[in-house]
């Protein structure tokens, strides 16, 4: 845990700031300064950001004030990113932070995809955060990522249930590529029509939780072998899922099963979106070298999808996830000011 109250700094320097930018593109910087702070690089947060600030967007203006009686309607409208944070901001001054959670993590759910799953990717650094220590720029970190979220919220396509597997690593392996391959995040999900079934009857919240756990460790591992598909959209199939697991911890256990439905539907999404036709061989790059070690030189690439995916990877811990993190490094542009 930081206690050196940078990471707190650092969101209050950030919550002037939008979601976005250019209308489209995420606002990684809470997520990845949480990440610093976590593995004990809160001394890097303020130079990381400075050099990030580029790609920073002024907070947007209101639209519609979302209350009680309309949200339903508000769902989905990225015009109203800021009532929508407003709105998260009310409910999180009148109310603990996990009965709000609670209330609308099942209505947001079946949205994750939206934003290219980065909306529930903020929220769970904001809840590992507000896990380690509770304070106002923590909870306003939620109000920023549930409104986000809520804002971006997006359903995935109905598709046709095919064969998968015993292991979540057999499944991720049986997922279909669609068969065109080109246009952004929102264009390929609704081409992907066909997915396998996997863990579909969990027999009690701790099954589930544990199957989330199997999907994460798989599909990081997944990507020292098929990173090169698309090297940054490809973490998502793992920080996604990720995600809902640090979540977890703060929902009551009846909505852990419906949690790790979603995160199996975002992590195969990605897959049948991004990976490439032929996988590379596995190398062990991360052999001799410690977590921290791993971690640090993500840190100084310091691209932001490198160091979340580090952080996930840093989740799994073996030999295997350690060079998966390496292997996003190494093939991913750096972070430059």
């Amino acid at each position: 845990m930081d206690t050196t109250g940078i990471y707190d700094e650092a969101l209050t320097r950030l919550h002037s700031c939008g979601p976005e930018r250019l209308g489209r593109l995420t606002n990684h910087a809470p997520m990845a300064v949480e990440a610093l702070a976590a593995h004990g690089r809160a001394a890097d947060v303020h130079r990381w950001l400075d050099v990030y600030a580029a790609k920073l967007e002024e907070f947007p203006s209101a639209h519609a004030r979302v209350t009680d009686e309309n949200w339903a309607e508000a769902l989905g409208d990225p015009r109203r990113a800021a009532d929508w944070i407003a709105y998260f901001e009310r409910l999180l001054a009148e109310r603990p932070w996990r009965d709000v959670l609670a209330q609308w993590w099942p209505r947001l759910l079946p949205g994750m995809y939206g934003g290219s799953t980065h909306p529930v990717i903020r929220v769970g650094h904001a809840v590992r955060g507000l896990l380690a220590q509770e304070g106002s720029p923590r909870l306003a970190e939620l109000a920023h990522g549930l409104g986000y979220w809520a804002a971006r919220h997006h359903r995935a396509p109905e598709v046709e249930p095919v064969p998968g597997a015993v292991s979540a690593a057999g499944a991720l392996d049986a997922v279909p590529a669609i068969e065109v391959r080109d246009g952004g995040f929102p264009q390929r999900l609704a081409r992907v029509s066909r997915l396998p079934v996997w863990a579909a009857a969990p027999g009690t919240p701790q099954e589930a939780r544990e199957k989330l756990t199997e999907l994460v460790r798989a599909a990081v591992h997944r990507y020292a072998t098929h990173g090169h598909g698309e090297e940054t959209m490809l973490v998502h199939a793992s920080t996604a899922p990720n995600a809902v697991l640090r979540v977890l911890p703060a929902l009551p256990q009846a909505l852990w099963t419906p949690s790790l439905h979603a995160a199996w539907t975002a992590s195969a999404a990605v897959t049948a979106m991004y990976a490439p036709h032929e996988a590379v061989a596995y190398r062990a790059r991360a052999r001799g070298l410690a977590p921290e070690e791993v971690f640090e030189r993500a840190a100084a690439h310091g691209d932001e999808h490198v160091v979340k995916f580090a952080d996930t990877a840093l989740d799994v811990g073996d030999e295997h996830a350690l060079s998966s993190a390496l292997y996003a490094v190494e093939i991913s542009a750096p972070l430059v000011a």
